[in-house]
């Protein structure tokens, strides 16, 4: 026992042991190839015939929208604004990065203060309120 190693293990009998599995892995995997040559005659997905009962098939997603808009492409700043008595927008700070503008702005108590994209060449009359 003291030669065997502290599990009591002889490597002799490990090495026995992987060459058997070896073997037992070996034959399965020839008898799943011959399923498959069976099964796949005509060129029928022979793959989801043999795992089709252990996978779930890709589910069809919903169509994404027609193009990106001017937020998701980044083409313009974040501003926070103040609005004042008239209703009319103010830009206090512009942000290239919403996380950064919100993090700028997390503190604020004012409601007339407020965060929102504007895009390039939009002015910044649109974040007046009516």
């Amino acid at each position: 026992m003291a030669t065997n190693g502290p599990f009591g293990l002889d490597p002799e009998d490990f090495e026995r042991a992987l060459r058997g599995a070896e073997t037992e892995l070996r034959g399965l995997l020839g008898k799943a190839g011959g399923y498959l040559d069976r099964v796949d005659q005509v060129g029928v997905g022979s793959l989801t015939s043999l795992f089709g009962q252990f996978f779930e098939p890709e589910r069809p997603r919903p169509p994404g929208p027609e193009g990106e808009t001017t937020g998701e492409t980044g083409a313009g700043v974040w501003a926070i604004f103040s609005i004042d008595d008239l209703g009319q927008a103010r830009v206090d700070q512009v942000f290239p990065t919403e996380l950064k503008a919100l993090r700028a702005h997390r503190d604020n108590t004012d409601d007339r203060r407020r965060v929102r994209f504007l895009p390039y060449g939009v002015p910044a009359s649109v974040l007046d309120t009516p």
